[in-house]
């Protein structure tokens, strides 16, 4: 018996969708900036080659600092535990 894949999108990609549409990302998405200490959103776009994990759309994170395009931002998953993240700007969104 083959074992099937469980690849980080399994039975997500009808969430991704967005009902059938495909989205066009615009210059004003694409690039963007943020200082270190703003308050942004993780918004997961259609660019699913360095899209973050669904499991972190919507939740507040802090920008910690900023790597080439991208930046490493800091958000709590409990009350107690906290996680760092590389994120593309067109990702993110302010709070």
């Amino acid at each position: 018996m083959t074992q099937r894949s469980h690849g980080l999108f399994i039975g997500r990609t009808r969430n991704l969708s967005r009902h059938h549409k495909p989205s066009t990302l615009g210059l004003t998405k694409l690039i963007k900036d943020f200082k270190v200490g703003d308050r942004v959103v993780v918004v997961p776009r259609s660019n699913l080659k360095n899209i973050p994990h669904p499991r972190y759309r919507g939740r507040v994170a802090v920008v910690i600092e900023k790597r080439g395009n991208s930046y490493v931002v800091e958000l709590n998953t409990s009350k107690y535990t906290k996680r760092t993240l590389i994120v593309p700007q067109m990702h993110l969104e302010r709070a």
